[in-house]
């Protein structure tokens, strides 16, 4: 038997590892407090997020191991990307206060606990049904990419113009992560209108920061 890397490497995975990278590299930013840079990779791994799974759909004849790995690190990048990532992004960006810490860290403990009950729902969904997921349970960790920007255009705007407004937005989000709502996926159009509003956050991230800053 020929041996090979552990994992997969074909195009249905390209974009999940492609997401975990710009996270990985958007916290290396933060690290080095170049926050405007931070928010653009954060909103690029929610663009490989919203269209991995599709990708993923794409192949057929998928085996059971295939699929359960792409359950698997889907939420493992997601984890990074929109729990670590904007945890470690609002404790530099409040002074490293102990306030920041314990927020984001229960940020963090929430998306954790929200992806792990998502792996096994879905596990259980596919063993039943072939179709694809129609909702989700609770707020999708991805809803951080489309807020954080939002919230830091105004925070450097001065609109605004306190910190805490950082704290409260993942204090809100993690309860929405483990709140038992039931959240319609989004259709093409709904994915057409977040690129949208996607592209409009990344316009105004430059225009704030200044194109110079490119």
């Amino acid at each position: 038997m020929k041996k090979r890397l552990l994992g997969y490497y074909d195009y249905t995975v390209i974009l999940t590892y492609c997401g975990m990278l710009f996270a990985f590299y958007g916290i290396l930013c933060v690290l080095g407090q170049k926050y405007w840079e931070a928010i653009l990779c954060l909103m690029f791994s929610g663009v490989c997020d919203m269209f991995d799974g599709a990708v993923a759909s794409t192949k057929e004849g998928r085996t059971e191991q295939e699929k359960n790995f792409g359950i698997q690190i889907d939420s493992l990048s997601d984890l990074i990307s929109f729990g670590v990532l904007p945890g470690i992004f609002v404790y530099m960006i409040c002074g490293k206060s102990r306030l920041a810490a314990v927020v984001a860290s229960a940020f963090v403990l929430c998306a954790l606990i929200r992806l792990a009950y998502f792996n096994v729902l879905e596990a259980e969904r596919q063993k039943k049904s072939e179709g694809k997921r129609k909702s989700y349970l609770g707020v999708p960790v991805t809803t951080i990419a489309i807020l954080l920007p939002i919230v830091y255009i105004l925070y450097d705007h001065r609109i605004c113009k306190r910190v805490i407004c950082f704290p409260l937005l993942l204090l809100a989000m993690g309860i929405g992560y483990l709140s038992p709502v039931e959240i319609k996926k989004p259709g093409i159009i709904g994915k057409i209108g977040l690129i949208v509003l996607g592209a409009l956050e990344a316009i105004a991230l430059l225009f704030f920061m200044g194109w110079d800053a490119v």
